[in-house]
């Protein structure tokens, strides 16, 4: 359903929120049983629920609702209460206003009159006034326990002599207009409008005492939906129990009149027309508090923009100091980076220098222990070059063979003078002397494991030696 409409009067009564917020109206009456016994001629018995008969049901009749002015000062007229005959069907019957405990539901609705007779549902026309009847069935078979104790209970309350429980209404609506009955008992529907919206104050609904300069004021409600109804024991609320059926009171076919047309001597116009003034003196006072308001807010906000642009300088000028600082420490760390790189720089170009010497130093070493061993001056610088690849204790092990050749070739030179055959054993025996030096100089090469770098190494020794000795 639609939101109710809202009228500025309404807002400047403070009554705008009420009237949104209490679309529905809760109404009680009470419960009859349904007895298959009972006589032929009464209501309960002329008028059952559809599925009778059922062992796990317990069938109940209630007035819904009846068109009339009721104790809370709420009016049901005929045309809107015919309207919405067929909308409580199917709706749930719930205990104690509970929605999520559901204990029977609606299986159907009628009309009767005020002397009980049936209004069929296609009728094109309503009777005047009018009951709608529901017809209602309760759950009697739980499998929860205390659920099956509290139905027997109140199925035996219902049955009892004590009027305990009944039943609660519940409408939906989506509009209302004034009902106004006049002190002489003649009776009016104003429409509601942003002319008449000061009488909504008025009503009991909200917060009023229902009444104005004499006139009795009710609420008409148009747009009715029924929601459901309710289980209830005697409400708290005692006004609310006064919207029985039998406490209600009829409500004449009325007249719909304006409020021009209808006639307060002359009060509610006048009263009305003052009203009219007010909310033009109130408008007017309304919109000068606007103008200081807004200047006040200008003005609060232009303070607050002052000071937001100050911390906003503040912190420009904090950003601008950091950046400062962070350029700083870049250029340091810059400057420090270059710095390392010379360093790195110049401890290569030194251990260059230093291996350079070390490497001259060695050359200069080897060169006077291959002169010393006997090597030629004139190919010490080429024997140099070819031993460079080897360790020291490879060189030392050729320096050992160059001194040994050297010691031999000494011996030789003393043995000149010998005889021939002298000189074929002599060369024999070189030749024996020099297997026998190959031999040792493969005995003396450095031991070491079987890498592949000593094996390598040993290869060249031995290559070497071949080519100098042999």
């Amino acid at each position: 359903m639609s939101d109710i409409p809202i009228f500025q009067r309404e807002i400047a009564d403070g009554v705008a929120d009420l009237v949104r917020s209490t679309a529905s109206v809760a109404y009680f009456t009470g419960a009859t049983l349904v007895k298959p016994d009972s006589v032929e001629d009464s209501l309960v018995n002329r008028i059952k629920a559809e599925n009778k008969d059922q062992i796990d049901l317990y069938y109940l009749e209630a007035i819904l609702v009846s068109t009339n002015w009721n104790g809370n000062d709420d009016v049901f007229l005929p045309e809107q209460t015919w309207a919405a005959r067929s909308t409580p069907e199917d709706k749930p019957f719930n205990y104690m206003h509970d929605e999520n405990d559901i204990i029977g539901h609606i299986t159907g609705s009628y009309v009767v009159d005020r002397d009980g007779n049936r209004i069929q549902a296609d009728a094109k026309t309503h009777p005047g006034d009018f009951d709608i009847v529901t017809r209602i069935v309760l759950y009697t078979s739980w499998a929860n326990e205390e659920n099956r104790e509290r139905m027997n209970q109140i199925i035996a309350e219902i049955e009892g002599d004590e009027e305990k429980w009944f039943v609660s209404m519940e409408c939906l609506f989506s509009g209302f207009d004034y009902a106004v009955q006049a002190p002489d008992g003649s009776q009016y529907i104003v429409a509601r409008n942003e002319e008449t919206a000061f009488l909504t104050s008025k009503l009991r609904a909200y917060g009023g005492d229902g009444t104005h300069e004499g006139y009795k004021i009710g609420r008409a409600i148009r747009n009715i939906s029924f929601s459901g109804e309710g289980l209830v024991d005697n409400p708290a609320n005692k006004r609310s129990r006064i919207t029985k059926p039998n406490a209600s009171v009829a409500f004449q076919t009325p007249k719909n009149v304006t409020i021009g047309e209808l006639n307060m001597s002359d009060v509610l116009k006048e009263q009305n027309d003052a009203l009219k003034a007010e909310l033009a003196e109130a408008k007017e006072a309304l919109k000068t508090m606007q103008a200081e308001n807004d200047a006040a807010k200008a003005k609060e906000i232009e303070a607050q923009v002052s000071s937001h642009e100050a911390e906003v300088a503040e912190k420009d000028a904090s950003i601008a100091e950091l950046t400062e600082k962070v350029s700083a420490l870049e250029t340091e760390v810059k400057d420090s980076k270059d710095a390392v790189k010379a360093a790195e720089d110049s401890l290569a170009k030194s251990e260059e220098e230093v291996d350079k010497m070390k490497k001259e130093k060695k050359d200069k070493e080897r060169k006077c222990a291959l002169l010393d061993a006997g090597v030629d001056a004139d190919k010490a610088d080429e024997t140099l070059a070819s031993l460079e690849s080897l360790d020291d204790e490879a060189f030392a092990t050729v320096i050992s063979l160059y001194e040994s050749k050297k010691a031999e070739a000494s011996s030789s030179d003393d043995d000149e003078d010998g005889s021939a055959e002298a000189d074929e054993s002599d060369d024999d025996g070189a030749s024996e002397a020099d297997a026998l030096e190959d031999t040792e100089a493969s005995e003396n090469l450095p031991k070491g494991d079987d890498s592949s770098d000593t094996s390598e190494a040993k290869t060249k020794v031995v290559a070497f030696l071949e080519g100098v000795i042999g």
